[in-house]
């Protein structure tokens, strides 16, 4: 279908200041919207109350507020602006809040205003929880077993009903602000008096405890003629009990059999059907028992982009808000083309050679708050994402990237420490848990005993205990002096600083051993289709291959241009956000209008500085010296001159 001629001008909000569970995400998502609608004729009107953001910048929309994001203030620039449509889908759930209070008071029926991307009925829908549950039982599907309960109703049923432990879930929040788990009955009443507070409908969803299941989430998308693909399976680490937020995750998911993911694809599909997304992108959320056969239930949905789909654009190259933007006006699926591989289609579902890694980052030290116990409501102020050819090359990776100052699987008990003692803090989710179960491996825990207490997949324990039988073969014998041994560390993600520690020698000496050995990491491209197809973006990650013998073909394909690497800002953190990714896209327009090559280095997959066409190549890499010093000899070659702008991304460790 031709995209819509009945529209002049669109509305587009976005989501207001930074908090826990809204971040940096949301610019991203709003910059690809205002550029796209932009690009196909359509007069934008940008409404946003963040100074820090790239969307605020005079030349993106052709009109832009720096107002509050609430209805009175919107429905004066409606008044004012008059547009012919809004896209409420692009600003998290503050703008899906927003749009639904204008259409409750009449705002956009009065104005002849329509709602784009997704309507009134499926943002109810989809976020009252009692209205949700229904849609997910009509597709025939399952939901945990759960009680409703508004203020006012008696609360002590919901408890007789459900039992301890419970979950406590307010309707309409963010971030899963207002809710946690009880497990006596103080906190159950005191979870749900809360929950009555932060919810704006003063509603909350008791559900039964499905603590330790595994988590997975599906990102899809649909079009006007019902033509619905997933753009990626994300499965969290950290088992049901840990906000998705606050949990490592993976992509693709690593350990559902195939007959699990079909299952998931297809109730996904059913469920943007029943709830009424027409268009766009949708997040859906499942919970898999894995002592029962692998009993699905469905968990909850987001009927807009969010933050898991700024993730799997990044993990993929499938740009989701874009794509979601041209849907919205109108086009399908298989008439918009795919940027990274431009022979094909959107209608294309990406496929991934690769294994990406997302762990959250925590200011506990910055931000104090009385509990830093990980649950239900999200608590991390950043992430950071890893790429490589294997999962433990991409969690070390993203280790590194956290800039907290790990290098990989850092110890964080003594050697005095009792089995007991490791045992009770494995038990509570905390930020540093994956740390804790690699010592617990080198204590001689076993997989089963871990598996137990955390109840992290024997998988993901078999590839931690991977990396510690590494170590310990350093530790005993040394760093290898063969290229075929310091190759194969390389390829497992040990990092120069992790591979001095444990070999007892200098940084310095493990990177001269490298340089005599020749041991450096190419760099692939993310193309959406595993090579499939030619790509004419340069996105890409650094990875080791090859072996002793063969030489391994490296995608980067370094021009003898001048040209000018900007060091990104890395994760958010207390006092470091988005006005460090604002610096630095800057930075990279104008290296580009010099005539020069911009180059940028980041690994921060909320930002609008990671999409792949803001520098002529990106590197999604650890802002680490090592990764740096790679890079800058990778695009030396032949090179006419390389400048490395560092004060544009804040304070580097």
């Amino acid at each position: 279908m031709p995209k819509r001629t009945g529209i002049e001008s669109i509305l587009i909000i976005g989501a207001g200041p930074i908090v826990i569970g809204q971040a940096c995400e949301f610019d991203y998502s709003g910059t690809q919207a205002c550029k796209v609608l932009r690009e196909e004729g359509y007069r934008t009107i940008l409404v946003n109350s963040n100074p820090a953001t790239i969307m605020t910048d005079p030349d993106l929309a052709d009109s832009t507020y720096i107002e509050p994001i609430t209805a009175n203030f919107i429905e004066q620039i409606i008044i004012k602006e008059k547009p012919d449509a809004l896209l409420a889908t692009v600003g998290g759930q503050t703008v899906l809040n927003v749009a639904l209070e204008l259409f409750d008071k009449g705002v956009l029926s009065e104005h002849n205003v329509e709602m784009i991307g997704t309507n009134h009925t499926a943002i109810r829908k989809a976020e009252d929880r009692g209205l949700f549950r229904e849609a997910v039982h009509k597709v025939g599907a399952k939901c945990p077993k759960s009680v409703i309960i508004r203020q006012g109703d008696p609360i002590t049923p919901a408890l007789e009903y459900i039992g301890l432990p419970a979950i406590i879930r307010p309707s309409f929040t963010l971030g899963g602000i207002g809710g946690g788990i009880a497990t006596t009955e103080a906190e159950f009443y005191a979870a749900v008096e809360r929950g009555f507070v932060m919810s704006p409908t003063s509603e909350v969803q008791v559900d039964e405890s499905i603590i330790g299941w595994k988590e997975f989430e599906m990102e899809v998308m649909r079009d006007c003629r019902d033509n619905c693909i997933v753009v990626c399976s994300i499965e969290n680490i950290d088992p049901m009990g840990v906000h998705t937020g606050d949990s490592i995750t993976v992509a693709p998911a690593l350990t559902l059999r195939d007959e699990e993911y079909q299952k998931m694809r297809n109730i996904s599909f059913d469920i943007l059907r029943e709830i009424g997304v027409e268009t766009g992108g949708s997040n859906v959320q499942f919970a898999v028992n894995p002592q029962r056969d692998g009993e699905i239930v469905v968990i909850e949905m987001n009927p807009r982009v969010s933050r898991s789909s700024a993730l799997a654009s990044k993990a993929t190259g499938f740009p989701i808000a874009k794509i979601a933007a041209k849907l919205a006006v109108g086009y399908t699926l298989d008439e918009i083309v795919n940027d990274c591989a431009i022979s094909i289609p959107a209608s294309f579902e990406p496929v991934m050679d690769y294994v990406v890694v997302k762990i959250p980052r925590f200011d506990f030290a910055k931000f104090r708050v009385p509990d830093q116990a990980l649950s239900t409501s999200m608590k991390s102020v950043g992430e950071v994402m890893a790429i490589g050819r294997s999962l433990p090359e991409a969690l070390q990776k993203a280790l590194c990237s956290l800039e907290v100052g790990y290098t990989g699987l850092n110890e964080v008990f003594d050697e005095n420490t009792c089995v007991e003692h490791v045992y009770k803090e494995l038990a509570n989710p905390s930020p540093g848990r994956i740390l804790m179960i690699a010592d617990a491996i080198r204590m001689g825990v076993s997989s089963q005993k871990i598996n137990e207490i955390t109840c992290y997949d024997p998988w993901f324990i078999q590839q931690i205990s991977r990396i510690v039988a590494c170590e310990s073969d350093i530790k005993q014998n040394g760093l290898p002096t063969t290229k075929e041994g310091l190759l194969y560390l390389k390829k497992m993600g040990f990092s120069d600083a992790r591979l001095a520690e444990l070999g007892n020698v200098s940084v310095d000496y493990v990177e001269d051993l490298r340089q005599k050995l020749s041991v450096n990491p190419v760099y692939k491209r993310i193309d959406t289709c595993a090579g499939e197809f030619r790509t004419n973006t340069a996105y890409m990650y650094g990875c080791y291959e090859g072996d002793s013998i063969n030489t391994p073909e490296c995608e980067s394909h370094v021009t003898a241009k001048e040209k000018v690497i900007i060091l990104g800002s890395g994760p958010n953190r207390v006092g470091q956000g988005i006005e460090f990714d604002y610096t630095c896209v800057h930075a990279a327009f104008t290296v580009k209008q010099l005539g020069l090559e911009a180059i940028m280095i980041n690994c921060n997959p909320e930002t609008v500085s990671t999409d792949y066409d803001i520098s002529d190549r990106l590197y999604f890499s650890p802002v680490s010296r090592e990764c740096v010093l790679d890079i800058i000899r990778n695009e030396s070659q032949g090179a006419a001159s390389v400048k490395v702008i560092v004060q544009l991304g804040g304070r580097l460790l």
